[in-house]
């Protein structure tokens, strides 16, 4: 991911202040750049990196800020870097697993407006939309939302419904997605190539819809996470092959290295019922209970169908806390 100090969007997919109802540049002084430091022994460096660099936007004029939460995971050391050329420091409140939101605490007064949370369930697909990135119009993207649709991730990760955006922004970790009346509907998780006419590839962002959040805001403040029991986790990585499961990678210490799956494996079933997408095979998984219950997962591999129990676990047990300032 690029560094949020090297690079301009081009000013042909910068967005004017004359195409928007609001004030465009008011709207985007309320996203900051954020790095953080990961240790060289958190369990996610490897696969994440120990320098991370993003953005996040301020929802609270108590410092409070919203990003995606992969920047800021096992973070030690957190700065946020303000449109005055101020750095302040930062601390991590939370990260919800399910939705992939993280919050930061502004440990210093940032005087600069908050953006103002908005309803993403009313954007529509076509709708003229503004991907904001630390940094102004020049960081930026003017848009439009080309299709809301299920998302899921290789890492354990589903959302009924996500937004995607075009052209895309090439720093899109945490970035803010601005809807038609100057307020917060998303917020950048993903970079993806989607398929267009002649077989041609596009870049396209994948934004995590803000209405996710207003949920769980209070617990994620007060507790950090969500106020429930968490989901089973089982550290595989699988994508889908001709219509296969195929298990790509496994997570170290995790439990599905655990119970013996393997890369390689294909997953025909979750507790007896045939998985055919990542989406079904996670929400069958989700389906067994709590962390910490046994998931019987049906495999082939080399020629033989083979049935293992993975005794699940919680993602967080493997991750180091917030450091407390």
């Amino acid at each position: 991911m690029p560094s949020v100090s090297d690079w301009k969007v081009p000013s042909s997919v910068q967005p004017k202040p004359e195409d928007y109802s609001y004030d465009l540049e008011h709207a985007l002084a309320a996203v900051v750049g954020l790095r953080a430091i990961i240790p060289a022994d958190a369990y996610t460096a490897e696969t994440l990196g120990t320098e991370r660099a993003g953005n996040g936007v301020l929802i609270g004029g108590n410092g409070l800020v919203v990003t995606i939460g992969y920047l800021i995971t096992e973070a030690e050391t957190l700065w946020l870097n303000l449109s005055d050329g101020r750095a302040v420091p930062g601390h991590v409140l939370g990260y919800d697993q399910e939705t992939g939101f993280g919050l930061v605490q502004a440990l210093a007064k940032l005087d600069m407006p908050a953006l103002e949370i908005g309803e993403s369930a009313g954007a529509a697909i076509g709708e003229r939309v503004v991907v904001g990135g630390a940094g102004g119009r020049q960081r930026s993207v003017a848009a439009r939302i080309v299709a809301k649709q299920e998302f899921a991730g290789y890492w354990e990760y589903v959302l009924d419904e996500a937004i995607f955006t075009a052209p895309a922004h090439p720093n899109w970790g945490g970035t803010a997605l601005i809807g038609p009346a100057g307020d917060l509907i998303g917020i950048g998780s993903l970079q993806l190539q989607h398929s267009v006419e002649k077989g041609q590839a596009q870049n396209i962002n994948m934004i995590v819809p803000i209405d996710l959040l207003k949920p769980i805001l209070d617990d994620l403040m007060k507790f950090g996470r969500r106020n429930m029991p968490p989901r089973p986790w089982l550290g595989l990585y699988a994508t889908e092959v001709e219509n296969r499961l195929v298990i790509v990678g496994l997570a170290e210490k995790g439990p599905a290295k655990r119970a013996d799956l393997r890369t390689g494996d294909i997953v025909l079933s979750v507790a007896g019922k045939e998985v055919r997408d990542l989406a079904s095979l996670f929400r069958r998984v989700w389906a067994q209970g709590h962390a910490g219950v046994d998931v019987p997962i049906m495999i082939y591999r080399d020629g033989e169908t083979m049935e293992l129990r993975v005794k699940s676990s919680e993602r967080n047990r493997f991750l180091k806390g917030p450091s407390v300032h």
